[in-house]
């Protein structure tokens, strides 16, 4: 414990008392405020000269710190430079990038996080978090205890399998973890004390990596089978012991292995997995407030779902309850969701290993009438085609997919074609917005995975909404810590995207997004946390015993990066 935070009993004025002095505390990242130091603090912790003499406040340092920023050449330089300032000062950082969010997202995440992660080993500067590699799996538990933080809340855990739609990088997939926590505590709030990343190194099957000599990670094909199974369970099973009642977010682990994980603990520690819940939730949200622009209802949509792989899997689920929660069964609600992979529509003629897949699976005997391109074979376009959705939706990171001859079907058959090609970073998107625009003539409803700028279309100008799950998991953390959830569910995610839903602008103005502003983010938070934590409460998950206790709690949670006065304590 480097510090404890403090009430002045005669003021009441909150104060940080540190067991740390002169360069040791510049050096610690959650105590340093650089120049920012008084002189009064100067003298008591022993930096009297390691500092220039002017005093800045933290207005000063962020307009120095965001000069630096936009002097930085290319996106993967001023990545670099914010993490080399969150490694130095992170109430900075964390100040910097809150006056800056929208600038700043998309570099400290998607999609620039994901060159990051391809160049990782190449670009290493200082570790952050927990690396624990296959070999070490009898260490587990020290490993855990190791922690760079002492009160831990949050984990998230990548194995850098799939990393977006980047495929696998191997340690280099740490900075995906690191990012996510650092929207945990700029979207919501929650402490960075209180955060830890967690790369599980399996090895991989990168042989490009594998023959890097820069490569940091263990130079070894990914295990399988069963000694991958027991690498996961030994890794659950330290963290039972040693953090007992943290959240653990599951983060681009591949198809095969994310919901199969999910499936297999989620009953056993409070998890989830923001690959399939988070990106459904977050879908869901905007799937909402199109259909409330187009007046109608989700039971009332046909659904063309590219990609069948983990998001795929999470929006789906997330579409069939909202569509039960509208009237249908479940089976009518699977009915209306058409499922094309990359062998093109999954039916029943084909042998499907994937539970996933089987349960979207359409009866062969049933397309028998259709035109198609190729007999025997149904496309992205015979689907559109024949099935007449209303909803076209990629996961599938193939760039181009959404051609122009299936977005003018959609448009051919739909006075508002609701239109997400969610893939990233963007050099994945299934088709670019201006494109989807022009092909529709103006009349999409458009929300991408990666940020686009707006599309001018005649006179004009149409935002691009975001389907950011920044949007989406930050809220729901928050609100499983602050209600002391036991266990997360699919129905707290729905709660999170009715309440993330109510703030979409397209609500009161149909020509705007179907997202908010992130500017907005931490209202958005708040709201999500307390649906989150109000959804605990009725289920019986929850430590909470009303709503004022939780919103309460909530607000206690929510850390703003401003500097708080030191006072030195000798050990």
């Amino acid at each position: 414990m480097e510090y404890a935070m403090k009430r002045d009993e005669k003021t009441g004025e909150e104060f940080a008392e540190v067991y740390l002095s002169g360069q040791m505390l510049l050096d610690y990242p959650l105590l340093n405020k650089g120049t920012g130091f008084t002189d009064e603090e100067r003298h008591a912790l022993g930096l009297t000269g390691l500092l220039p003499p002017h005093v800045s406040t933290i207005e000063n340092q962020v307009e120095r710190r965001y000069k630096n920023f936009v002097e930085k050449a290319t996106p993967l330089e001023k990545y670099i430079y914010l993490v080399a300032l969150q490694d130095r000062n992170e109430t900075l950082f964390y100040r910097l990038l809150q006056e800056h969010i929208s600038e700043m997202t998309p570099i400290i995440y998607t999609p620039v996080v994901g060159q990051a992660c391809q160049t990782y080993s190449h670009n290493y500067r200082r570790p952050r978090g927990l690396y624990i590699s296959y070999p070490q799996i009898e260490e587990i538990d020290q490993i855990l205890k190791n922690a760079p933080v002492p009160n831990v809340e949050v984990i998230v855990v990548t194995d850098g399998e799939r990393i977006l739609g980047l495929g696998d990088l191997g340690v280099g997939g740490m900075g995906i973890p690191i990012g996510k926590l650092s929207l945990y505590t700029l979207c919501a709030g929650i402490h960075p004390s209180t955060t830890l990343p967690i790369l599980l190194d399996a090895g991989t099957n990168n042989q490009e990596l594998r023959n890097d000599p820069l490569y940091l990670g263990w130079q070894h094909e990914r295990v399988r089978g069963q000694q991958y199974d027991d690498f996961i369970d030994a890794f659950v099973k330290g963290v039972k012991r040693v953090f007992p009642n943290v959240l653990l977010q599951w983060e681009d682990f591949s198809k095969n292995n994310a919901a199969r994980l999910l499936g297999r603990y989620r009953d056993e520690l409070c998890t989830f997995n923001d690959d399939i819940q988070g990106t459904g939730a977050v879908t869901l949200a905007g799937l909402l407030a199109a259909t409330a622009v187009t007046g109608s209802k989700m039971s009332e949509q046909t659904v063309v779902s590219l990609g069948a792989g983990s998001a795929a899997n999470g929006i789906t689920e997330q579409i069939v309850t909202a569509m039960q929660q509208d009237g249908l069964s479940e089976a009518e609600a699977r009915s209306r969701i058409w499922l094309v992979d990359s062998h093109g529509l999954v039916h029943s003629g084909d042998k499907q290993s994937e539970v996933f897949k089987q349960r979207y699976a359409k009866p062969v005997e049933s397309l028998s009438s259709w035109k198609t391109e190729k007999p025997g074979q149904y496309s992205l376009l015979d689907v559109v085609k024949n099935a007449h959705p209303t909803i076209l939706i990629g996961t599938a990171a193939q760039p181009g997919s959404f051609s122009e001859a299936v977005v003018r079907e959609m448009a051919k058959q739909n006075e508002r074609p609701i239109i997400f090609p969610l893939s990233n970073p963007t050099s994945k998107s299934e088709a670019i917005p201006e494109d989807i625009i022009s092909w529709s003539e103006g009349r999409a409803l458009v929300a991408t995975g990666s940020p686009f700028p707006p599309v001018r279309f005649g006179d004009r100008e149409i935002t691009i909404g975001q389907c950011n799950n920044a949007f989406i998991f930050p809220g729901v953390g928050l609100g499983v810590i602050s209600a002391k959830a036991r266990r997360v569910t699919n129905a707290m995610f729905v709660a999170a995207a009715r309440a993330l839903s109510e703030f979409s602008p397209a609500r009161r103005d149909p020509a705007a997004s179907l997202y908010p502003a992130l500017e907005q983010v931490r209202e958005v938070s708040r709201a999500v946390a307390m649906a989150v934590g109000t959804e605990a409460m009725r289920s019986g998950l929850s430590e909470c015993s009303n709503t004022a206790d939780l919103e309460q709690r909530i607000q206690t949670k929510m850390w703003s990066p401003n500097y708080v006065k030191m006072r030195c304590k000798a050990r």
